[in-house]
Parts: C-alpha cells; structure tokens; sequence
C-alpha cells in the first residue's frame, strides 16, 4: 500500500481540556486505489486529510507515506516528502492570476529543483490528461471553474506523487462539471497509480470510488460509508485496504 494511517488519534486544546479529532483511526489505501470520506461538518474528514498530508502531527499512532514512516521525519524532512510525493488537491484551486495553465505547473516543479524545460514537457502531458491541451497559455480568469479545478489536479500530480490527496473537488461546481472532474480523479488514479484519498459531501457519485468510509465523531466506519445509527459501529474500524 502507499498511504497508511495506523491507529491514529489527534486532539486539539479545548479551553482545559482536549477535543478529540480523530479516534484510533486506522486506514489503508493501496496504490491505483481511491477511498472516499464521507461525513458531517466537524466530524474529523479535514483532520484526517491534514495528518495523512503530514500537515498536523498525530498524538498517538503511525502515518507512513510511500514506505516512509513520517513519524521518523523532522519539519523539513516532512515539507521534503509533501513536495516529492504528496499531492494535494485543495477545495479552491487558488491559481496564481499571473501564471498561465502551463506556468502553475512549472512552478511546481520549480520547488523540487527540475530543469524548467524538462517541466514544461510534463506540464504540458499532464494538462493534455486532464483534457487542457488547448488551454495551456489560459490564465486562471480565462478558465471556467471546471477548468480551474482541474489544472487544480495536475498541478498535484506535477511531481508524480504516490498520494493524491483531495479535499472537496466539486464543492463549486455543478452536478454535470462535478461529475466529469470525479471521472477524472478515477482514470487519474488508475493510470498514475496513486493512492487517492478524497473527501467529498457529494454522495451522488460515490459509485465511482473503488471504497467509501465514513468518519463520524473523529471515528472511522466502514467500509461502505454506513450510518453509526445504521449497520456500521466503531467495532468495524481499523478500516483496510
């Protein structure tokens, strides 16, 4: 598998005491493989994708990245790892207004050191897979928001990560423009063989996702994404690949 959360909990201050965010949440996401969450405002999906992203440090458990115990790695250790082998696909693309489609990428790349040709090459092959072949010189106020959301996604996969995290990528979009960027997350991960992590409030095209898990409360159930009140029960958690 490339991305592993094993037993993880993670609390934040609450005036004198802690509020949980995540209780002993154990997941697995195989490479080609792509796991949505589901969930509630507040129910801990932000907090999962920011401790999968090495963005927070859990209190307790492990997260190992590619093979990478990321509990081994100091701050820039982590900010290394996040730029090499995290993608992460953030609920507002928030494109840089002066860059055109192709630059957003190329800047990137910039960040790991590649030779500014050799990334133009792959900005452009990763535009033409996300269907913005013809769009590369475009910035972002030429764009449709469909089309922002996915330089959005190839700007992620710019430096070929083993993970794609993803945050809410239809939540601006309509059905229809929603639906053609989660097809592409599909094909995406097939086809680079990441490990995909997406959370979504949209539960109208989970059909796609090979699996769906739902957090409740800071803990995992499924799989299948049941209702706590339903079949599913904490007892169902670790959630494996």
């Amino acid at each position: 598998m490339n991305l592993l959360l094993d037993d993880v909990t993670l609390t934040y201050a609450d005036g004198e005491g802690r509020l949980t965010a995540l209780d002993s949440v154990s997941l697995e996401v195989p490479s080609g493989g792509l796991t949505a969450v589901v969930g509630p405002s507040g129910s801990g999906k932000s907090s999962l994708l920011a401790v999968a992203a090495t963005l927070v440090t859990p209190d307790r458990g492990r997260v190992v990245v590619d093979g990478t115990d990321t509990g081994t790695l100091d701050r820039a250790g982590k900010a290394a790892l996040r730029r090499e082998r995290i993608g992460i696909v953030f609920q507002q693309p928030n494109l840089l207004p002066s860059l055109t489609a192709a630059e957003q990428l190329q800047a990137m790349a910039h960040l790991t050191g590649r030779a500014p040709r050799g990334s133009r090459g792959r900005a452009l092959e990763l535009l033409d897979a996300v269907g913005l072949a013809d769009q590369a010189r475009r910035r972002p106020h030429q764009l449709s928001g469909g089309q922002r959301q996915r330089v959005n996604i190839a700007r992620a996969l710019m430096n070929d990560p083993a993970v794609l995290l993803v945050d809410e990528p239809t939540s601006a979009l309509d059905h229809e423009r929603g639906a053609a960027v989660l097809d592409l997350l599909v094909t995406l991960t097939r086809e680079r063989g990441t490990a995909t992590v997406l959370v979504t409030h949209d539960r109208a095209h989970l059909e796609r996702m090979d699996r769906t898990v739902s957090v409740r409360d800071g803990r995992l159930y499924g799989p299948g994404g049941e209702d706590p009140a339903g079949n599913g029960s904490p007892g169902d958690a670790p959630v494996r690949g």
